[in-house]
């Protein structure tokens, strides 16, 4: 079992910023990719950014590409998602997803652990 405790969401003006983190424990060994998603009121989950814990490569949703960041400090077990220049349409409850499995990257369904979720806010 993973287990994934997200961190960082709040209440941001638009154009402001925020990173958020994801800490995960348990058995991280067994994960190879970790990823952030969100969902905003009556909208379905959306894929936002992954990355791949061994060569970090990245993936992307288009609406974020140059706003968004992912990272990953491996020693830490850590992913983090620095964000840039909020939208108001970036609110959502942001969550942090872990893959063990070898899954299509950018979607829900390939991964396997989830955290509780995160509030971001943005205001217009």
């Amino acid at each position: 079992q993973v287990q994934l405790v997200e961190s960082g969401g709040g209440l941001v003006q638009a154009g402001g910023s925020l990173k958020l983190s994801c800490a995960a424990s348990g058995r991280t060994n067994s994960m190879n990719a970790m990823g952030w998603f969100r969902q905003a009121p009556g909208k379905a989950r959306e894929f936002v950014a992954s990355i791949t814990l061994s060569g970090s490569s990245t993936w992307y949703t288009d609406s974020v590409k140059g706003r968004f960041t992912i990272s990953s400090d491996n020693a830490k077990n850590t992913v983090y998602l620095q964000m840039n220049n909020l939208k108001f349409e970036d609110t959502a409850v942001y969550y942090c997803a872990a893959r063990i499995r070898t899954t299509p990257i950018t979607r829900a369904g390939g991964y396997d652990y989830w955290g509780q979720g995160t509030q971001v806010t943005v205001s217009s």
